[in-house]
């Protein structure tokens, strides 16, 4: 007996985030993945503020080609940028350079100003291409995709098991929140708050272990040994080959006028 990962790209469920999303969400998906790695690597090499313009240019036309809504994407793409707003703040004042202005006698550089303004535009570039091109997936087809792309099959179980359990996870961790709300638990920055919280993220470990077990003595007693069978294969259409020239050409040509 053996499992089966079977990509669900055919499914109703599918067809429909297709007809939602656009004609991306058609294309092979090894040919979209092989695609943002690609388009990652290029931008993250380009070194000139006009460069990066452009292929910022070039994930918003990926995100309008998608289909995605635009204000909620870009949405999410911003809540990124506050885990690196601190940082770009702090860039003019940590690099030499021509002063701008001082703070408290801490000299702000355009030197610095530039290279947070280049560093952002890269971040938000890499990462709306993400979103765009992988971030529409289903989880079973993203580990499909990446099992046919000859990546470690450990890898992508660990991905696939980790997609799957999150939510159980946090639904484990809403039950313990709620009985202690019911014991009567009110959060405060005392010594009984910071024992309770840490008695929780130790009940959490322990039945994240038992479930595993139980998990694993479920998948072997279904026959589970190591290794998860796919049932359909990806097969390379002119539009995915079209798609492919298309962003090798659109990386050749930012690698061109980032040197010119």
């Amino acid at each position: 007996m053996a499992h089966a990962l079977e990509p669900q790209a055919k499914t109703l469920s599918e067809a429909g985030r297709a007809s939602l999303y656009g004609k991306l969400t058609e294309l092979d998906p090894r040919m979209r993945i092989l695609a943002v790695c690609l388009f990652a690597v290029v931008t993250v090499a380009l070194q000139t503020l006009s460069t990066l313009v452009a292929a910022f240019s070039v994930s918003l036309c990926l995100l309008i080609l998608s289909g995605l809504p635009k204000r909620r994407t870009l949405k999410r793409m911003a809540m990124m940028d506050g885990f690196i707003i601190f940082m770009l703040v702090l860039m003019p004042f940590s690099m030499p350079g021509d002063a701008m202005f001082t703070v408290f006698g801490f000299p702000a550089s355009w030197q610095g100003l530039w290279k947070a303004i280049e560093i952002a535009l890269t971040a938000n570039t890499v990462i709306l291409a993400l979103m765009v091109l992988v971030g529409t997936m289903e989880p079973v087809t993203l580990g499909h995709a990446l099992h046919r792309l000859r990546c470690p099959e450990v890898l992508v179980h660990l991905l696939m098991f980790t997609i799957r359990y999150i939510e159980v996870l946090r639904e484990e961790y809403l039950r313990l929140r709620g009985a202690m709300k019911i014991r009567g638990f009110r959060p405060g920055t005392n010594w009984h708050t910071y024992r309770s919280f840490g008695y929780l993220v130790g009940m959490m470990l322990v039945r994240a272990i038992e479930r595993s077990e139980r998990i694993l003595s479920a998948m072997k007693c279904r026959g589970f040994s190591g290794r998860l069978f796919l049932l359909q294969d990806y097969a390379l259409t002119r539009r995915d080959r079209l798609f492919a020239v298309s962003m090798f050409a659109l990386c050749a040509g930012l690698l061109i006028l980032d040197h010119l």
